[in-house]
């Protein structure tokens, strides 16, 4: 046996699964190719995928381009051809001009590029405009301006005319005015469908706009000199009304200044300030030596010691006493010599003590005279700074009418030398623009240019149809071709079941090998049973093709309990169970269908089986599964290898027969009994059965029904099932229409040729 495996991780490989086995019967065994799967989203989206989307819809997209292409040519067939003419400006220094205004370039706040800009909005200016298109009227009395004509029956069908404004004999003109880079130069684009016309406007332009600057100069300059000398007369006026207020000010108020801003009571109200500081400290020299010869001995006072004539006193007092002495050693007291030197000391210390006395009485004195003398200075002091204050309070007031005049004859001052300026300026008046190149008459029109409208146009058609194609691509939410589940599930695409009525006739060969029915009555003809009633025709070959997938895509062992199911209702949940256990049974696998969805059951009625007994009535019986007999689990089929167990009679607790452990002990049975055991379950929209199953199952597939299942419907259920930890193998696109075309490349199939035996 060769198995090529097929996992999630080898999207894109082509794999063939052949199996050779020993038949149990005479059935035909093989298995198709693989088909091409989509790649994962990392690889299909993005510029491939919406190059696959241009690619599908290339047809319409082209449609539109060349619509596009026509409607340009057609509007270039009725568009008035316009003929461009250019004239050049240079502009030099803005001195010129500001010079009559007597500022420069850094007074007047402008700089070159905005002086520029300036005279530009001047060119555009609809006043300048009035004054060429008045001077050329006149000039076209005697010359009209012609239109060339082409295609003017066209345009007559459009009303498409050339004409200016009504009243207005001149056609048309567009005028165009910009500064070439990095320079002074000025260009003038003026655009007519008169040739002549647009050469004459532009240089009409240009000499209109150097006479119009030179009369705006000297209207300016005259309204300027106008103004100033007004403004001078008043200013004067002003400023000699000013200077009387000050001098009658000062003269009332008496103020005298000795100098630059200092009066006279300023003066002296320093000096007396001066003195009392100085009277002050005598004060408190004299105050301390009063206080320390009130309290010291007068022999210790340094004035005294410090005296000449008590020092000659005291030096002829100790000269007497040791006389004294001398004579006592030898007379006695009444000795007229000792009586005569006592009488000479007692009368020098009655002098001295007298001198004394003196020193501290002219202490004292000294100390009393700096007292009243810092009375005196502190009383002047006080009747000075009163009148200081009141000289200061005039001083204010004068010095605000000096500054007012100051201001006034500063200001007079300039506007005089402003106004003499203006003057000068006026009579030396200068045009900083001139002509450098004259506009030419055009030889060729401008517009239209049919190559350039001619790509227009195909960029707006082919834009317009990738808006339409891309609309309607992402508006619809609905999986609907082969390739783009796997893109937004992230799981292996099993297989794609083409719908019914996309397969012709010529595709449906008819069947040469009769299928054998066991005995029983062989079912009607329908959908569920193609892959035994039609075997050679494409929707077999596609269940095939998906077991193939199937088989080949498990990389952990064949699964042997597999679930179908789907987000919503009538996705094809049943057909596909039915036709995988026919191909199944077709590769002489013995497979048990179990109708697990018993709100709406459908298996007994595609294969033609009585419902009254299935799997409700297993799940409610006590006895053992285990000792149950084959036959009482499932029924046969008219398809041999294939068996199946209904769901049987209805019932209100489905969900707790489901999570019941007679359920676990079924499928164990099923598992042992049984190669492949497929679980038919209702959808996940609002139902749990599936999730339920899921559990026991060894994988789950997802069954999804072309342009109806939308990508969040089955995003949801897939993602419910992986947080539920149930392995889901990959999904089955139903009802494919063959001849659709999508962004992943599907054309349809033209024809298809089958299998016989």
């Amino acid at each position: 046996m060769e198995n090529g495996a097929h996992s999630s991780e080898d999207f894109g490989k082509e794999l063939v699964l052949r199996q050779e086995m020993p038949s149990r019967g005479t059935g035909l065994v093989y298995l198709e190719p693989l088909q091409t799967f989509a790649a994962p989203a990392e690889e299909t989206g993005g510029i491939s995928a919406f190059w696959q989307l241009i690619r599908g819809r290339k047809a319409i997209i082209g449609l539109l381009g060349l619509a596009g292409v026509a409607a340009s040519l057609i509007f270039s067939m009725i568009e008035i051809p316009v003929y461009d003419a250019r004239a050049t400006l240079e502009f030099q220094s803005t001195r010129n001009g500001d010079a009559m205004m007597g500022l420069n370039e850094a007074d007047s706040g402008f700089t070159p590029e905005s002086y520029l800009q300036t005279q530009v909005k001047v060119l555009q200016s609809l006043a300048l405009h009035k004054r060429v298109v008045t001077k050329l009227q006149k000039q076209s009395e005697s010359k009209p301006y012609l239109v060339p004509g082409r295609f003017e029956k066209w345009r007559s069908l459009f009303r498409a005319s050339a004409a200016g404004p009504e009243g207005d004999p001149l056609p048309k003109v567009e005028t165009k005015v910009r500064v070439l880079d990095n320079s002074r130069i000025v260009e003038i684009v003026c655009s007519s469908a008169s040739p002549r016309l647009a050469a004459d406007f532009a240089d009409g332009l240009a000499s209109e706009y150097i006479d119009y600057n030179m009369e705006a100069l000297w209207q300016t300059a005259q309204r300027t000199s106008d103004w100033l000398t007004h403004q001078l007369e008043g200013l004067r006026t002003k400023l000699e009304k000013s200077e009387d207020q000050l001098q009658t000010y000062t003269r009332d108020s008496g103020l005298v200044f000795t100098g630059a801003d200092q009066n006279v009571d300023d003066e002296q109200l320093r000096q007396i300030q001066k003195e009392l500081s100085d009277a002050q400290a005598d004060r408190i020299a004299k105050e301390s030596a009063y206080e320390v010869a009130s309290t010291t001995p007068a022999e210790a006072l340094p004035q005294v010691l410090d005296n000449g004539r008590l020092a000659d006193y005291q030096s002829k007092l100790a000269d007497l006493r040791r006389t004294l002495a001398e004579l006592s050693s030898v007379y006695t007291p009444a000795y007229y010599k000792v009586a005569q030197v006592q009488a000479q000391i007692n009368e020098l210390e009655a002098t001295s003590r007298r001198e004394r006395a003196n020193v501290i009485g002219r202490i004292q004195s000294e100390y009393q005279a700096s007292m009243r003398r810092e009375r005196l200075l502190s009383a002047a002091y006080s009747t000075q700074l009163q009148r200081a204050s009141e000289q200061a309070r005039k001083a204010i007031n004068y010095n605000i009418l000096k500054r007012e005049v100051d201001t006034n004859r500063q200001v007079y001052d300039q506007l005089l030398q402003r106004t003499k300026q203006i003057g000068i300026g006026s009579a030396m008046q200068t045009n900083n623009a001139r002509v450098v190149d004259g506009a030419e008459i055009p030889k060729a029109p401008s517009k239209p240019d049919l190559f350039r409208n001619g790509l227009a146009g195909l960029a707006s058609g082919l834009g317009l149809a990738l808006g339409f194609v891309f609309a309607g691509e992402f508006i619809n939410r609905s999986v609907r071709a082969p390739g783009e589940a796997p893109v937004h599930l992230r799981v292996p695409e099993l297989g794609v079941i083409p719908s019914r009525n996309s397969v012709s006739e010529q595709t449906l060969l008819p069947s040469v090998v009769s299928p054998k029915t066991n005995g029983a009555t062989t079912p009607k003809a329908r959908l569920e049973l193609v892959t035994w009633q039609d075997r050679p025709s494409l929707l077999a070959e596609a269940y095939r093709n998906a077991l193939t997938s199937l088989l080949a895509s498990n990389g952990k062992g064949r699964p042997r309990i597999i679930m179908i199911t789907s987000s919503a209702h009538g996705e094809g949940k049943s057909t596909t169970v039915s036709n995988l256990g026919i191909a199944l049974a077709e590769i002489n696998q013995r497979v048990l269908l179990i109708d697990a969805d018993m709100r709406k059951p459908h298996l007994h009625d595609i294969f033609d089986l009585p419902n009254t007994w299935g799997l409700s009535d297993l799940l409610r019986e006590k006895s053992s599964l285990r000792d149950c007999p084959v036959e009482a689990l499932a029924r046969k089929t008219p398809v041999e290898g294939v068996s199946v167990l209904p769901s049987g009679p209805g019932t209100v607790s489905i969900t707790n027969l489901l999570y019941s452990s007679r359920m676990n002990e079924l499928i164990d049975r099923a598992r042992r009994e049984f190669d492949v055991t497929i679980i038919d379950t209702p959808p996940m929209s609002y139902l749990s059965d599936a999730r339920v199953l899921g559990q026991l199952a060894d994988g789950v597939i997802l069954v999804i029904r072309a342009a109806k299942t939308t990508r969040d419907e089955v995003r949801a259920a897939k993602q419910r099932l992986v947080d539920d930890g149930i392995r889901v193998l990959g999904t089955i696109l139903n009802g494919w229409d063959l001849k659709s075309k999508t962004r992943y490349g599907y054309t349809g199939y033209t024809g298809y040729t089958g299998y016989t035996s």
